[in-house]
């Protein structure tokens, strides 16, 4: 399974419609600030299921801070990143992934593209879609093989 992983759009729509329309994923994670974005890419592409929690930049929404998930038996475990201090270091939030039993730790907040295994445990940050660089990640879920792909549009 293909899935786009994409973070910190801060309202930049128009680069997340194009993400989507070029890796055609069969499952989409946004990472938060401005989760209220994925609203039209949900109008654009209502067959692909669209995962979100909101970031610092949301506190308006009704979002859930974390999200908890298996697929294709691997633990997910999404969030911002903004309540485990990642600008400063990631030991708070790879413990509490690894505390929860979580495969792949999925996180944002830095605009910073990040990949590494930690133990037995996938980090990804896929950066900023919506400032700076513009990247994102693409996760290929094979056999119970996780492969990642940081990308920039």
């Amino acid at each position: 399974m293909k899935i786009l992983v994409m973070s910190d759009s801060h309202g930049n729509k128009d680069s997340m419609l194009k993400v989507v329309a070029s890796e055609a994923p069969g499952l989409i994670l946004h990472l938060g600030d401005h989760d209220r974005d994925c609203k039209d890419i949900e109008w654009e592409y209502p067959e692909i299921p669209l995962r979100s929690i909101r970031g610092n930049c949301d506190r308006s929404s009704a979002g859930l801070d974390i999200d908890e998930f298996t697929l294709s038996g691997k633990r997910f475990f999404m969030t911002h990143g903004h309540l485990y201090g990642v600008k400063t270091g990631l030991s708070s939030i790879i413990n509490s992934a690894a505390s929860r039993g979580a495969d792949i730790l999925l996180f944002g907040h830095t605009h910073n593209a990040y990949y590494s295994v930690s133990g037995n445990l996938v980090v990804v940050n896929p950066g900023s879609v919506g400032m700076g660089k513009k990247t994102y990640a693409v996760l290929e879920l094979e056999d119970s093989v996780v492969k990642c792909d940081l990308k920039k549009l």
